[in-house]
């Protein structure tokens, strides 16, 4: 008996009274656990490591705020999938007119990519930097591995989410390790973490990065597949049952990962905010820890970078896959869609294009795309249509339409200082 299956008749016990405890609520985990990985990815090193260097603790606050919108945002689709059995890109097809399925798949597939750039180049950027290679090489061997890992997925859901899991542990611990080695201001991280602070236009960017780095459109779609027919429900009470496993698991998970970033920025900032405020590239980070905090420092800040290149690229892969066969019922070959996602990567690298500002650009433009699903999450959540008496109530909408105003409204300013347009209310 597989490891999936084992899993299903565990689960299947719990929802009918048979088994009891720790062990088998954990058998539920997973879901969030793998789409909290889009929450650690490389993607958040580079806007991290900006924020803190560059500002101190002042932008912990926009790390707070991204955290809480994608708690709310997963709970809901890992909701629609449990409810309903299908994902938001199938439920998007079934019930929204053809021109818009086809834009949102086309806005979809532009995240997709830009999210494999920040993955795919960050596991490469780490092992070049801790071995010695290449970049390029260090690309061949990320694609390899990534590539290596994405075939645990023929043998049901439980193997992945333990490999995730894994991955996970690691970056969680190799954080922790950076806390008690860098000098963190307690004191000046909490004020930032609760007193909203933009100082200039160039702190709004990294804003709007943080948030498309932390709330990712690839992670919304994904976690409603993945809880998706995971179980055999037999009665609404098991569908409720479940939820509650699922919300748990959720908020557990994402403040697992929340507390990772916003170690990251505390790090950042205790190492190189004062007479190191320039430091805004992974590579330059690297170096610069090592006289500073030491080589353990700086190695640890690497294994935790290439933990989370491979497992965000994996996850990323998985994602672009459901998307795709969502929207257009097509299913291609794994190594093909990873071959289409990472070749931008190699390309930016060809084209000599900065690599930490590849992964700031690519973070962006996840936050311009981030709307689509976030609308069509909202949109599907509160139909009683869609959900029957799981449907969302006043109070989650609100607080789900406040948070995807607050995305609209960043990226709206960060478009507007594009153009060039005054923006009075920003210093500097």
């Amino acid at each position: 008996m597989t490891s999936t299956e084992r899993a299903r008749q565990g689960m299947a016990a719990v929802l009918a009274g048979e088994r009891r405890g720790l062990g088998g609520r954990l058998l539920f985990a997973g879901p969030a656990i793998i789409a909290s990985v889009a929450y650690m990815d490389p993607g958040n090193y580079a806007t991290n490591i900006q924020a803190g260097a560059g500002y101190g603790y002042s932008l912990l606050w926009v790390v707070l705020l991204a955290n809480l919108i994608a708690m709310l945002f997963q709970a809901l689709s890992a909701r629609l999938g449990i409810v309903t059995g299908k994902n938001l890109a199938e439920l998007s097809r079934d019930r929204f007119p053809r021109p818009v399925v086809w834009g949102m798949w086309a806005v979809s597939e532009v995240a997709a990519m830009a999210t494999d750039l920040a993955e795919f180049l960050g596991g490469a950027i780490g092992l070049a930097l801790l071995f010695g290679l290449p970049l390029i090489v260090g690309m061949a061997i990320t694609a390899i591995v990534t590539y290596a890992l994405l075939l645990f997925d023929r043998r049901g859901f439980r193997p992945m989410e333990l490999i995730i899991g894994a991955f996970v542990g690691v970056i969680g611990l190799c954080y922790l390790a950076e806390l008690l080695i860098a000098p963190v201001d307690w004191a000046g991280a909490a004020t930032g973490l609760v007193t909203p602070d933009l100082p200039d236009t160039a702190a709004l960017t990294i804003a709007v990065g943080i948030i498309g780095a932390t709330v990712m459109p690839h992670a919304i779609y994904l976690h409603s597949g993945l809880t998706q027919n995971r179980t055999l429900i037999r009665s609404d009470a098991d569908r409720r049952r479940v939820l509650r496993f699922s919300n748990t698991e959720v908020v557990l998970a994402l403040a697992v990962a929340g507390m990772v970033n916003m170690a990251m920025v505390m790090m950042a900032a205790g190492a190189f905010h004062l007479g190191h405020s320039e430091v805004a590239e992974i590579e330059t980070a690297y170096h610069t820890l090592t006289p500073l905090l030491g080589a353990a420092a700086a190695g640890v800040f690497l294994v935790s970078l290439i933990a989370s290149g491979l497992s965000s690229s994996v996850v990323g892969t998985m994602a672009g896959q459901m998307i795709m066969q969502g929207f257009l019922h097509i299913r291609i070959p794994i190594w093909l869609r990873r071959l289409i996602t990472m070749l931008p990567a190699f390309a930016v690298v060809a084209a000599g294009v900065n690599a930490t500002q590849a992964l700031v650009v690519s973070q962006v433009i996840l936050s311009i795309a981030l709307p689509v699903p976030m609308i069509a999450l909202i949109v599907f959540t509160s139909r009683r249509d869609v959900m029957g008496d799981h449907a969302t109530g006043p109070l989650v909408r609100l607080l789900a339409l406040t948070g995807a105003t607050a995305v609209l409204g960043l990226n709206a300013v960060l478009l507007a200082d594009a153009f060039g347009l005054p923006l009075p209310f920003l210093g500097g």
